[in-house]
């Protein structure tokens, strides 16, 4: 079957219509028609090849709203059936037979994850994923606006399920972007004290409308100073280095300092932020299909919907462009348009 899509042929270049030839239907694979697309800042980076290891042509795109429109014979009568609406997020596949996907830890399997950006990703008409990578989205569901939960949205949900917030929780979330404004919404349903770090304070109604407590500055040492000691969890969210020191030691006793944010620059800790009070720094990527099954249907619950602007996929150069920027509010979808 020939795929109709937008890639990148060089690295950093402009995506151009490219059309593939996606080949036989695999056993075990699902093949989506897609209708909306979230762009990530992560998209950029494979674009750019900021991690390296990117090939090219490169179809990005991994926050896919589709249809269902065939499955492959393994993937038959494994809940999924023609014209069902579902969601492919960052991996599309994985072994199923290593020790990580067995503990249903899956997006950590070693020898047979594929993310959808290496897979040929979900700027493009059609989307092919493993049976198990390929969501079910609960009817409640707003589809436009659902894309971004499964990368974004995942990736906030993850830590706040390893660590076991609760409605007892303090959590504090820093930068309160695509991934922090989630982050927000997510803790708010939880009914964890949330307080946003942020150094736009032109964004404070709209982050206490989100949910927030409380916004503190984030580049002010006074008011991060007076923090000591009270939360049992931070999440960062940026991809930029900061002073984390303060933060540190605003973690309550056995608190969490967690990472989402792919910072370049190796994290700076002193041993005793670590030491005193049992603290702990940690990271994760994205989420197993059970955990992204739990937050699709907690957002239907719940009403949680990122906060997206709207593009046409025919203009995903100017969509890129909007999230390089950094003038995205707060996510970008791209409507497919073939």
């Amino acid at each position: 079957m020939k795929i109709s899509s937008y890639a990148a042929l060089q690295a950093g270049e402009a995506l151009v219509p490219y059309e593939y030839d996606a080949g036989p239907l695999a056993a075990e694979d699902v093949q989506v028609a897609v209708d909306y697309c979230g762009v990530c800042h992560s998209d950029l980076s494979m674009i750019d090849n900021e991690w390296g290891g990117s090939r090219y042509p490169l179809i990005a795109g991994h926050e896919v709203i589709g249809r269902v429109v065939a499955l492959g014979d393994a993937a038959q009568n494994k809940g999924l059936s023609i014209g069902q609406r579902v969601g492919i997020g960052w991996t599309a596949k994985s072994c199923q037979h290593c020790d990580a996907c067995i503990a249903g830890d899956q997006v950590n399997c070693q020898t047979g994850k594929v993310s959808t950006i290496n897979n040929h990703g979900g700027f493009a008409s059609h989307l092919r994923a493993n049976w198990q990578w390929v969501i079910p989205l609960p009817e409640a569901l707003d589809i436009v606006s659902a894309g971004p939960l499964l990368c974004g949205g995942i990736t906030v949900f993850k830590p706040l399920l390893m660590h076991n917030i609760n409605a007892t929780s303090r959590v504090g979330v820093i930068g309160i972007g695509g991934l922090g404004h989630m982050a927000i919404k997510l803790l708010r349903a939880m009914g964890a004290e949330v307080t946003a770090f942020s150094s736009n304070a032109s964004k404070t109604d709209s982050i206490l409308a989100m949910g927030a407590n409380r916004v503190v500055n984030s580049r002010d040492a006074q008011a991060l100073g007076e923090l000591t000691g009270q939360f049992d969890l931070i999440i960062s969210t940026v991809a930029v280095d900061l002073d984390w020191k303060p933060y540190y030691q605003a973690l309550a006793r056995q608190g969490k300092f967690h990472t989402v944010g792919a910072v370049m620059k190796p994290f700076e800790v002193p041993a005793f932020s670590l030491i005193v009070g049992d603290r702990a720094l940690t990271g994760s990527s994205t989420g197993s299909p059970a955990q992204l099954r739990a937050l699709l249907k907690l957002a239907a619950r719940v009403d949680i919907a990122p906060q997206i602007e709207e593009f046409p996929m025919s203009q995903v150069n100017a969509a890129l462009e909007h999230v390089r920027a950094g003038k995205a509010h707060y996510r970008v979808v791209l409507k497919a348009d073939f």
